[in-house]
């Protein structure tokens, strides 16, 4: 992300597409600019940081 107006909303849930194909919903945490933001799978309700994310994904668009 580039912008600071590009940066996700911490509570926000978002539509994310991995590489597969497969979109899931994922609420984001945050903090904005953080080194490591926080993100939860909202059907699974697994907790993870985005450097621990072993797939490319990328947001499609915010669901909430």
């Amino acid at each position: 992300m580039k912008a600071s107006n590009d940066e996700p909303t911490p509570g926000a849930i978002y539509l994310v597409e991995l590489c597969s194909g497969e979109r899931r919903p994922w609420r984001y945490f945050g903090p904005p600019g953080a080194e490591n933001p926080r993100w939860q799978d909202v059907e699974t309700a697994c907790e993870f940081g985005e450097a621990s994310v072993l797939y490319v994904w990328k947001i499609i668009r915010r669901l909430d």
